[in-house]
């Protein structure tokens, strides 16, 4: 089982990491970009139940497993999935603001944030350490946050 999302979060990846605008619509590029924010979405999810919340009992093979899979989507080249025609002045089933191509220094920031906490969680997910990665979840968090903020319309 552990192989199998493994594998998933790799192909996933992968598929992602193909120069995609070239090959997408405007519309399968924000489909394609929103299922890979729903499936790091999940995988938080899990981490927050069972490293924050304690809803969940903490299983560390299955913490490492969703890390992994929220790193492998960070560092996966979604942005390729970004263009001026995705925006939601240009296109439907999108909330992302034209700001995005308009402040390019900051998706940079915001972007390389969120790219470094991913890789930073997959690390201390490997660990066992619950503390660590409730931690370490708020900080990916904060860079989720910092995107919504200001590129993603309410």
């Amino acid at each position: 089982m552990k192989k199998t999302g493994v594998m998933t979060a790799a192909i996933l990846a992968a598929s992602f990491a193909m120069p995609a605008v070239a090959q997408l619509s405007v519309e399968d590029q924000i489909e394609a970009r929103q299922a890979g924010y729903q499936f790091m979405a999940w995988n938080m999810g899990k981490i927050k139940a069972q490293a924050v919340d304690g809803d969940v009992e903490f299983n560390a093979d299955q913490m490492k497993a969703a890390a992994n899979a929220i790193a492998a989507i960070a560092n996966s080249g979604m942005g390729a999935l970004f263009s001026p025609d995705s925006t939601m002045d240009k296109a439907e089933n999108t909330r992302l603001k034209p700001e995005f191509f308009q402040q390019t220094d900051k998706v940079r920031e915001v972007g390389t944030n969120f790219v470094r906490e991913a890789n930073k969680l997959q690390e201390v997910a490997a660990t066992g350490d619950r503390a660590a990665l409730a931690r370490q979840f708020s900080a990916v968090g904060q860079t989720c946050k910092a995107c919504h903020d200001n590129f993603r319309a309410d």
